[in-house]
């Protein structure tokens, strides 16, 4: 992939950075800057070279047109602050807020668009729609950057069609992201353990297939587990279950002890009975879930026993939490996971998403762990074996 010194001289053009600005709001409260944080080297890098940044970005789900809750504003205040300059704000993505704003930056001062989703061509699944969307937006920019790594196994707009109209390089951001991944997916320094978590087996059907070739042992919690303990011959009671993949699960089980992969699961959970903070809940057997109960988290000897087999690794890929951490009562087999890695020798990954957000919410510092990835999705599809198009096209 091309990278931004390959762009040649930088200053007094147009950049069109596409950043992962997706952060947690609590009304007009950012509630974890970290993908921002990550955004600010491939910016400021753009903006010692004197160029004019254009920053663009989604957050949320919006359904292709404007709506408040969604809006980025609150975002570009705090990338500001964190760049040590204004960032100006467009009210929209392509119209004439867009085109004022860009055409009144300076060399090195840096823009924001307003978010990417308010316009239904970015996300359309019409070549034509989201190409006529990604000629106003390459209409911006004199050039093109890649930094969004958590979208990047998406065919949308500002991810693929605007690179395939402009020059284009990889941001550093999406360069790191891709140099962990190859070193996870290549020749990973052995053990290699894998802990996963999340709610749904359905959601990492492919990452396990495929890590069941590269993995030593993979460690399994959060409320995934309950369909591997069903299919291990397990009452879960009233736990989240996914019966259409108890067979696929069976067979995963089965594959893992033929190729001598070690599959690690919980051996008691905490069970409460119902899926609040408050409710009663005690620590049980996985043997001896109680029908009218669910789990919500792993329990304290299986936070002892997957810290034990984490203690050895010197590879780790960690994604999903372990129970509903933001409770309470339910954080402490994440937190003891955490806290593995954090004690661990090896060189461990947080794969993004719930992880991510789970490690700073628990008080860990990012620099505790060997690298705090901002695509949860894209790094899943990435060890999954995918073509990711937001990556393929910076390669042409």
């Amino acid at each position: 992939m091309l990278t931004i010194d390959d762009l040649g001289e930088l200053k007094g053009r147009r950049v069109l950075v596409r950043s992962d600005l997706n952060v947690p709001l609590d009304g007009t409260t950012i509630t974890d800057d970290g993908r921002i944080r990550a955004s600010v080297p491939t910016i400021r890098q753009l903006q010692e070279a004197g160029a004019r940044v254009v920053v663009c970005a989604h957050l949320g789900r919006p359904k292709g047109t404007p709506d408040a809750k969604y809006s980025l504003a609150p975002v570009a205040q705090r990338l500001g602050e964190l760049l040590g300059a204004p960032v100006a704000f467009a009210t929209d993505t392509v119209g004439e807020s867009a085109r004022s704003t860009v055409d009144g930056l300076a060399d090195g001062e840096v823009a924001l668009l307003e978010n990417l989703r308010f316009n239904a061509g970015e996300t359309s699944k019409d070549d034509a729609e989201r190409g006529a969307f990604a000629d106003e937006l390459a209409s911006l920019a004199d050039a093109y950057v890649s930094d969004g790594f958590g979208v990047v196994h998406r065919r949308q707009a500002s991810v693929v069609d605007v690179a395939e109209r402009l020059p284009h390089a990889a941001g550093g951001l999406v360069l790191a992201e891709v140099d962990v991944l190859r070193r996870l997916t290549r020749d990973p320094e052995r053990p290699y353990a894998v802990v996963l978590g999340g709610s749904k087996v359905s959601d990492k059907l492919g990452v396990i297939e495929n890590l069941l070739g590269t993995a030593d042992r993979i460690l399994v919690g959060g409320g995934m587990v309950f369909t591997f303990l069903k299919a291990q011959g397990h009452e879960v009671g009233q736990s989240l279950l996914e019966d259409d993949q108890l067979d696929i699960v069976r067979g995963y089980l089965e594959q893992a002890e033929q190729r001598g992969v070690e599959i690690v699961l919980p051996v008691d959970v905490v069970a409460a009975t119902a899926f609040a903070a408050d409710a009663e809940h005690d620590v049980v057997g996985v043997e001896a879930i109680p029908s009218d109960r669910l789990g919500l988290d792993i329990g304290p000897r299986s936070a002892a026993l997957f810290a034990e087999r984490l203690a050895d690794a010197r590879t780790v890929f960690w994604n999903g939490p372990m129970g509903v951490f933001e409770m309470e009562p339910y954080s402490h087999g994440t937190r003891a996971v955490a806290q593995a890695l954090v004690d661990s020798d090896a060189f461990t990954v947080v794969g993004g998403g719930d992880s991510a957000a789970a490690v700073r919410t628990l008080g860990f510092a990012d620099d505790a762990f060997g690298h705090i990835s901002t695509g949860g999705g894209a790094s899943l599809e990435y060890l999954e074996g995918k073509t990711l198009p937001g990556l393929t096209v910076l390669e042409n």
